[in-house]
């Protein structure tokens, strides 16, 4: 049974307000993780964070009385979901933990683009010209913000744009996910994904791990809380509003990450960088404004 999505002005401001505060929420998780990985293994933090968010959604499933190990939860969707989960957390990960958060973020916002180019590949949807165009623009801008070639280029910013490609795959695996799969079946599984991932890189770099002391202890448990209640505000928005009227609020997100990056971090914004999110965030709005204007003539 589908869940009923609200097409008024009140329900898109409430699942716009919900967006933004899913963006904020992951925004400080990002914080989070990237303070604590200055002192422990990032398979460390993967393997705690993963470990707390799926127990955490564990308990949301048990009191939605939903069936976390149904059939349909290790369909072949679901398994390529979390192959896909698995790539996109770990990269992530280390691309917030080793690069500036305010670069990686810019990177993230890509994830649509690279969706819709997905959609049209694999599941042969039909892209128009000026969409196409929108999306090569965004492209465009993400190579702008690694910088390829020029002085300012770090390979380590690939693992921004390798995060990215994760989550777009993760992304494009839900859509043709089952239905009676839940979303604390989903957010379960996620983190399920994030534990793996942490398990396998650790093996792989066989850092110590760290006994962390109080604040690093503290970042840990609020990365895990905020990350769940930001996946929670998320499913949220996109279960109240229109999608063409919340999916704009993503973008804050970037503004979250690039204010933190900058008071927290020290981080220093560049004409690169700020060229390359301009033309990401002008694509991504081009492309949604062409969903809702084809919306409003049908």
């Amino acid at each position: 049974m589908f869940t009923k999505i609200g097409n008024d002005d009140r329900s898109n401001l409430i699942g716009s307000i919900w967006m933004v505060i899913s963006m904020a929420a992951f925004a400080v998780e990002d914080t989070f993780v990237k303070t604590a990985a200055e002192m422990l293994p990032v398979g460390q933090i993967l393997i705690v964070f993963g470990l707390g968010g799926l127990f955490l959604f564990a308990c949301i499933a048990k009191l939605n009385k939903d069936r976390l190990f149904a059939p349909d939860a290790f369909s072949p969707t679901m398994r390529v979901r979390m192959l896909f989960e698995i790539a996109g957390r770990l990269f992530y990960v280390l691309a917030i933990s080793l690069t500036p958060l305010s670069a990686t973020m810019v990177i993230l916002q890509a994830t649509p683009l690279v969706v819709i180019l997905g959609a049209a590949i694999v599941f042969r949807e039909k892209v128009g010209l000026r969409r196409w165009i929108a999306v090569f623009v965004g492209l465009i801008g993400v190579v702008i913000v690694v910088g390829p070639g020029t002085d300012s280029f770090s390979v380590l910013s690939v693992l921004g744009v390798i995060g990215l490609l994760g989550f777009a795959g993760r992304d494009l695996a839900s859509r043709v996910a089952p239905i009676t799969v839940s979303t604390s079946m989903l957010g379960f599984y996620g983190f399920v994904s994030v534990f793996v991932a942490g398990v396998l890189f650790a093996a792989w770099e066989r850092a110590a791990f760290v006994w962390p002391d109080v604040e690093v202890a503290l970042c840990l448990v609020g990365s895990v809380l905020v990350g769940v209640a930001a996946y929670a505000s998320l499913m949220k928005a996109m279960r109240t509003g229109e999608v063409s009227a919340v999916t704009p609020f993503r973008y804050t997100r970037l503004l979250f990450g690039i204010g933190f990056g900058v008071l927290l971090f020290g981080e220093l914004l560049s004409i690169q960088m700020l060229i390359g999110s301009g033309l990401i965030v002008v694509s991504g709005l081009c492309i949604l404004w062409k969903k809702r204007s084809a919306a409003a003539t049908a």
